[in-house]
């Protein structure tokens, strides 16, 4: 899918520590990366409204 990344999924978190960011799964537990894909990718519905739009599912 032309969507499916961590940083398009409703569990995918950033937050800013120490001048870096951390980027990690709030379900899975662990750090991640934007472009990482697994298969228990929820897409957020800004994504659901934009794959909708574009006839994608």
């Amino acid at each position: 899918m032309k969507y499916h990344y961590c940083a398009t999924c409703i569990h995918f978190r950033a937050k800013k520590k120490d001048g870096s960011m951390r980027y990690y799964c709030s379900r899975l537990g662990f750090d991640t990366k934007t472009t990482y894909q697994f298969d228990c990718w929820t897409p957020s519905e800004k994504v659901k409204k934009l794959m909708a739009k574009r006839s994608e599912s």
